[in-house]
């Protein structure tokens, strides 16, 4: 334990000049745009051995070329997180690949919008597969390289979940994801209780408006193809040109965030500045909702 708080202590204090995942490893999902690349990237510039994972492998690819060309590690592995079968398809590779996993950052996520009087039994499961039971899978199958007996074995390691502020208050046309992200925040702190002896620390992050494809204008006509469905992404009427000041006046920052200032919030749970941080739903919003 001295020798841990010591590892802790030198990261905290700035005397880790090569990052503070080093030869740590990191599995992001959903990490080919938007938050979940910026977030492979970041951890990458700490250090850390990314997994990247995404439905479309192309452009996983592309994110994983991106980290290698300034120095970083990092590898691609492609499919859908709904599957069954793809939760050991990725652990098997990252294991193969690195012999370990310490972080697994479960960000692939998408919305599927329609009001609950008019919403179908597919349309609301399908985001609770995407959203709970892919999270839950990912995890289970990675137990072994988390639940650690010996203490001197014990790395930095750490689960965190994306949830949404639509999980905490609910949205107008969200039934299904405010179910699902709700739902993500039990998730995480039972991974906390059951895992804690283990030295594993499992948070949630709740994020407000960033710019993503997710809250661009739906006009737009940015869309995935999920179980050969395809679901149109956005927020109808959203003028993606209008996303400054005047149209944030409920966020006390005066501005939706970014990708990369999200993947910040990310990074800081997955580093040992949050080494005693454990359970909590930490909210990404500028303020909004408070």
């Amino acid at each position: 334990m001295a020798d841990r708080l010591k590892q802790i202590s030198s990261h905290v204090t700035g005397n880790f000049p090569q990052g503070m995942l080093k030869d740590e490893v990191a599995i992001i999902t959903g990490a080919a745009q938007g938050i979940g690349r910026s977030a492979a990237i970041l951890f990458a510039k700490e250090g850390a051995k990314v997994v990247v994972s995404d439905l479309d492998e192309k452009k996983a690819q592309a994110v994983v070329d991106e980290i290698k060309a300034f120095g970083g590690e990092a590898f691609a592995v492609g499919g859908d997180v709904t599957k069954p079968e793809f939760p050991k398809d990725l652990v098997t590779k990252t294991v193969k690949k690195y012999g370990k996993i310490n972080h697994i950052v479960n960000n692939a996520g998408f919305t599927y919008d329609k009001m609950l009087h008019t919403m179908d039994d597919e349309t609301f499961k399908l985001i609770l597969e995407c959203h709970n039971v892919a999270p839950f899978r990912i995890v289970r199958e990675a137990a072994p390289y988390f639940r650690i007996k010996e203490k001197e074995k014990q790395e930095n390691r750490s689960i965190i979940n994306v949830s949404s502020t639509t999980g905490l208050h609910g949205n107008v046309g969200q039934a299904n994801y405010a179910v699902a992200k709700a739902g993500v925040t039990g998730f995480t702190k039972t991974i906390a209780k059951e895992w804690g002896a283990f030295g594993v620390r499992a948070n949630t992050v709740a994020y407000g408006y960033i710019l993503t494809r997710l809250t661009a204008a739906k006009e737009s006509g940015e869309s995935i193809t999920v179980n050969g469905k395809q679901v149109a992404l956005g927020i109808p009427g959203r003028n993606a040109s209008a996303a400054g000041v005047n149209s944030t006046p409920d966020i006390p920052l005066g501005r939706p965030g970014t990708a990369d200032e999200a993947a910040k919030a990310m990074l800081f749970l997955a580093s040992p500045l949050a080494a005693y941080i454990s359970g909590h739903t930490l909210e990404v919003t500028g303020g909004r909702g408070i």
